[in-house]
């Protein structure tokens, strides 16, 4: 069924509204500002929050998860410098609304998600907006997708402990992974980026608030 018209004026107003807010703060890259214009984020909230998915902040989602405020997806989509070529490796799919705004910008997207039920919904929401460039996996992020490595990008949605060293393991040396770091309710988000040789120096962005990145935990529910 398709929505009325003053529906899709309002989304519209309001999603204008949000990429004005969004390049005001820093997230200036036209391609990535496209990306998520091009994303209904109200697609990807429960309907309890239907009426504040074009807010820049984070709102729950099922499984005790929240689908990142568009501000930080932005920031965090922009420091990975996407290339049209680019194959992605994403650790926590979530709702699946950090997943879309990648596979607009890249050829494929590889996306880890530990809970069953969020990678069951997010699937269908990736089927509703035809990306086909999108594959899922459900089990532990923490470990990577060691057989499709190397990643010529790697983007992680929950807070590693310490610097994710098999995630950087199955980057290409001169790929770029972000992530945030930390133990705390505050960690660092931090960017990883290849020499070509290997090495990585690593930029501290900004202070963030992410769920915690665990080992060896995937749930059915």
């Amino acid at each position: 069924m398709k929505k009325p018209q003053k529906v899709l004026a309002e989304g519209e107003a309001l999603t204008a509204q949000l990429i004005l807010s969004l390049r005001t703060q820093g997230v200036t890259d036209p391609l990535v500002l496209a990306a998520i214009e091009r994303t209904p984020r109200d697609l990807f909230t429960p309907e309890l929050f239907k009426a504040r998915s074009w807010e820049d902040s984070a709102l729950p989602i099922a499984c005790g998860q929240t689908i990142s405020q568009p501000y930080i997806v932005g920031l965090m989509t922009q420091a990975l410098t996407l290339e049209p070529r680019a194959r992605v490796l994403e650790i926590g799919t979530g709702s699946g609304y950090q997943t879309a705004v990648l596979a607009r910008l890249s050829r494929l997207v590889y996306t880890v998600e530990r809970y069953r039920t969020l990678m069951r919904e997010a699937e269908a929401r990736f089927d509703a907006l035809q990306l086909t460039n999108v594959i899922t996996r459900f089990g532990d992020g923490s470990r990577g997708w060691a057989e499709q490595a190397p990643f010529d990008r790697i983007l992680v949605t929950a807070a590693a402990p310490e610097e994710p060293t098999t995630l950087l393991e199955q980057l290409k040396p001169s790929g770029v992974l972000v992530a945030p770091v930390g133990k705390g309710p505050v960690q660092k988000l931090c960017r990883y980026a290849g020499d070509g040789a290997g090495r990585f120096a690593m930029e501290v962005l900004c202070e963030v608030r992410f769920v915690p990145l665990l080992d060896g935990v995937a749930r059915e529910q």
